[in-house]
């Protein structure tokens, strides 16, 4: 089942903040993207349901080995492209903005080869 882009930007959000944190909770998420209470809950019951995400008893939330695998490659493009555009003279809230927009949208082998080539040329 394909996950739309708002569910991959929470699914981005619970492994960024995972990084950082040794456990992330609702209140973290709403914090990170800026959204109600109430939308972040009825949003994270649903990756819930779709099985990217669990809860466990002390309202922790973990990424499954689904939704870690497209938090991880959606970071992955969001930090890359993110670093791309810094690189090439973009101000980095308005790189960061663009990343995200940008992000969801590639194919993996359109994607690819920008990385490939920002690793060989701009790095």
């Amino acid at each position: 089942m394909a996950v739309l882009e708002s569910g991959e930007n929470y699914l981005e959000s619970v492994h960024k903040l995972s990084l950082s944190k040794e456990k992330v909770h609702a209140i973290d998420v709403v914090n990170d993207l800026g959204f109600s209470k109430p939308s972040v809950s009825v949003m994270l019951k649903k990756l819930k349901d779709e099985g990217y995400i669990t809860i466990d008893e002390e309202n922790g939330l973990h990424l499954t080995d689904e939704g870690e695998k497209i938090a991880i490659k959606i970071y992955d493009r969001h930090t890359t492209l993110t670093a791309i555009l810094v690189k090439l003279g973009v101000d980095e809230k308005v790189a960061e903005e663009d990343a995200c927009k940008i992000e969801h949208d590639l194919e993996d082998e359109t994607f690819a080869a920008i990385k490939k080539y920002y690793l060989e040329k701009l790095k």
